[in-house]
């Protein structure tokens, strides 16, 4: 089958940072789902892992990718809920080879039926954004739970792929008022939140405390949850301030040990929240199958019109080529929505 993959940890202009490869086809285990891939996306964390992953013995090669959508072709005998020909979706497991080959292996607990109403490459934009999305709101921060006043929800970095998501899936919580951040809230970044369901939209360039709190002048309810997606350690300080006493925290985003001082929370009470959409799959999780249900539901969402996809282009087919391309626009940090890739080189 084909396939793109790497052996050495290279920079991504480098021609053997990204390699079309010629594979085995893989044998789906137990449980797993074996699916013909149409359309995958390019994530951050693709990136980090291609810097960070060589070959581990020099002659099996890494395969990237996780966001995908295809066609069961061949399903593990201790699989229920799918069958051959079913078109599914979802984000893998980082513990595996990824999507970015023409045949893979997911656990079927993981993946669900892909919406009916959008192509290959506009699901194939949404899972691990999905995910990630869903469970800072629903498993980490609990909104559902505590949905007896108005409070407010703050998403930094609300314009990228997850906040674009978390925005939307926030605003169906009737009681929570969306704050999303962006660098320029008069411009396009803030008329896409809005678009999206936000109340209201600040400037992350400058200090969100004071921001925070003019809102509340005007009538916003107080902050509860705050989602930080991008640059925690330099919003961290006004985060907390910003926050009510028993307020909660929820980070995604990478940093050094000590750029943050967790012992800022304590005064108020605060709970620190960490989200990895990997976390299931990697530990085999008492609750992995809860990721295929969350998926199903999305999946229902996007049919209802009820959560739009964040695609911005699609690059061409599943190549070293293009793969190399949406690498380096993704490096430039100045995408804005998914880069997604369909289809096979004949």
């Amino acid at each position: 089958m084909k396939a793109v993959g790497y052996f050495q940890s290279l920079p991504i202009t480098a021609s053997e940072s990204l390699l079309d490869l010629d594979l085995p086809l893989p044998a789906p285990g137990p449980k797993d789902l074996l699916v013909e891939v149409a359309a995958v996306a390019v994530n951050p964390v693709d990136t980090k892992i291609r810097v960070r992953r060589a070959s581990a013995d020099g002659t099996t090669p890494v395969i990237l990718g996780w966001d995908a959508v295809g066609t069961v072709r061949a399903i593990g005998p201790e699989v229920s809920g799918f069958a051959v020909g079913d078109r599914v979706w979802y984000a893998g497991d980082i513990t595996r080879p990824g999507s970015n080959a023409q045949f893979q292996c997911v656990d079927h607990r993981i993946a669900a039926r892909a919406p009916t109403t959008v192509s290959d490459a506009e699901a194939a934009a949404l899972p691990l954004t999905a995910i990630t999305a869903w469970e800072l709101l629903f498993d980490r921060l609990q909104v559902q739970q505590q949905a007896d006043r108005p409070v407010s929800l703050l998403v930094t970095g609300a314009a990228g792929g997850v906040g674009s998501i978390l925005v939307q899936l926030a605003r169906r919580q009737a009681h929570l008022t969306v704050i999303g951040t962006s660098s320029e809230p008069e411009g396009e970044g803030g008329r896409w939140l809005r678009s999206l369901g936000a109340h209201h939209v600040i400037n992350h360039r400058e200090p969100i405390a004071p921001q925070i709190a003019a809102l509340q002048r005007d009538g916003a309810p107080p902050l509860r949850y705050v989602t930080s997606l991008t640059h925690t350690p330099q919003h961290f300080p006004g985060l907390v301030e910003a926050l009510e006493p028993q307020g909660k925290l929820a980070l995604i985003d990478d940093f050094g040990p000590g750029d943050i001082d967790v012992m800022a929370l304590k005064g108020k009470s605060l709970s620190l929240h960490w989200e990895l959409m990997f976390t299931r799959s990697m530990h085999a999780t008492h609750d992995i199958a809860a990721q295929g249900r969350l998926l199903a539901e999305v999946a229902a969402l996007v049919d209802a019109g009820q959560l739009r996809t964040t695609l911005a282009d699609v690059v061409g087919p599943i190549s070293a080529e293009h793969l190399r391309r949406a690498h380096a626009l993704q490096e430039s940090q100045r995408q804005r929505g998914k880069l997604v890739l369909q289809g096979w080189p004949a």
